[in-house]
């Protein structure tokens, strides 16, 4: 989780956990791998980092975190998640903002955090134009989200690749018609690379007649090998 470094001590750190508005201990042997000797070489205050809990005593309301536990790819997907659902509160506020009365406007952000776990879910939502939506928000608001969602995010785009071993079966113009079938291939959108070397079904006869007259000489040795 996200957290925010307040006061830095020789042993350790007093911190928030930003997304609960709650206090948290960072101890000294949790900040980095490794002997410290200087806790200030390695965090100060008003540092923003990602976190993990380790250790929650619910009586003393007391809770632990660990810097060095959290590896890069956590530390990147947390930012990565909490960008995108402060930008979903961001785009649900603006068409919250329309209803102009402040009571109106917390009763719906109320209504819907009742409905949806997170922004981004919401968000998600409304661009689909699902129904839930509309029973959260009603049908003019619902589309007035829907119209920002569809305005302010851009569909995914997921890739795919395969292979392609591709041969002709008449040996007379196979590289033109090879070519020919992956031009019509293109045209439908798709990405075609270039990988391996073609066949030269005419040079190949050739070698292969060479071959023949060199095997007709008994008495030479001889290895023919593809470079």
């Amino acid at each position: 989780m996200l957290i925010r470094i307040n006061k830095v001590m020789p042993y350790g750190a007093y911190c928030t956990l930003t997304e609960y508005s709650l206090d948290a201990y960072l101890p000294i042997n949790e900040v980095a791998t490794g002997w410290i000797k200087n806790i200030h070489e390695f965090i100060k205050e008003g540092q923003s980092d990602v976190a993990k809990v380790i250790f929650v005593d619910r009586e003393k309301r007391a809770v632990d975190i660990s810097l060095k536990r959290v590896s890069t790819k956590e530390k990147k997907e947390k930012i990565t998640e909490y960008n995108l659902e402060k930008r979903a509160q961001q785009l649900f506020m603006q068409a919250v903002s329309s209803l102009g009365k402040q009571q109106e406007q917390e009763a719906i952000v109320q209504k819907a955090a009742s409905k949806f776990s997170t922004y981004t879910e919401l968000i998600d939502a409304a661009y689909e134009n699902k129904p839930a939506v509309k029973e959260a928000l009603g049908n003019a608001l619902a589309e007035t989200l829907h119209n920002i969602a569809i305005k302010n995010i851009k569909p995914k785009v997921y890739g795919v690749t395969y292979k392609l071993e591709l041969s002709a079966k008449n040996r007379i113009g196979n590289i033109k018609k090879i070519k020919e079938a992956l031009e019509e291939v293109v045209k439908q959108g798709v990405k075609v690379i270039y990988e391996g070397a073609p066949h030269y079904p005419k040079a190949e006869e050739r070698i292969k007649k060479a071959e023949s007259v060199i095997s007709s000489f008994k008495e030479l040795n001889y290895s023919l090998a593809k470079e």
